[in-house]
């Protein structure tokens, strides 16, 4: 992914689907799972739509393996798409600032010992890690 689009509330739907099964699936695969599972009965076009989008945006790759059916597969995990998102999160709205979000975050509300406790072991280990 050159650049960090957002994914839609629908897309990210697709593609938390695309994650579940774990492996490449066709769009008619797709279609069946969110008609039986979702109770969603949308036009094959629809999903062919959601699916080029996904391409677009850089999360899935399509290739043509069965005849003219295009089998796709996510390019990222869903642990690197939440990454990017918090960090273009971070980035847009608060200028990359940590300590920014969490004064946001957290001012006018009660941390208890234990939240300053763990925050303080979190930031201690990731600058541990830093440090290595």
């Amino acid at each position: 992914m050159t650049s960090f689009q957002k994914l839609s509330e629908t897309e990210m739907e697709v593609m938390q689907i695309i994650w579940e099964c774990g492996h490449p699936i066709t769009s008619s695969k797709l279609h069946d799972i969110f008609a039986e599972e979702k109770g969603k009965e949308w036009k094959g076009q629809t999903i062919a739509t959601f699916l080029a989008r996904l391409v677009e945006k850089g999360v899935l790759t399509s290739t043509k393996k069965q005849g003219r059916t295009n089998i796709y597969s996510p390019r990222i995990s869903p642990e690197e798409y939440r990454s990017k998102e918090a960090k273009s999160f971070l980035d847009t709205v608060y200028e990359g600032s940590v300590k920014n979000f969490l004064a946001t975050l957290y001012d006018g509300k009660e941390l208890t010992k234990d939240d300053v406790t763990e925050l303080r072991r979190w930031f201690a280990e990731k600058a541990g890690e830093k440090n290595e």
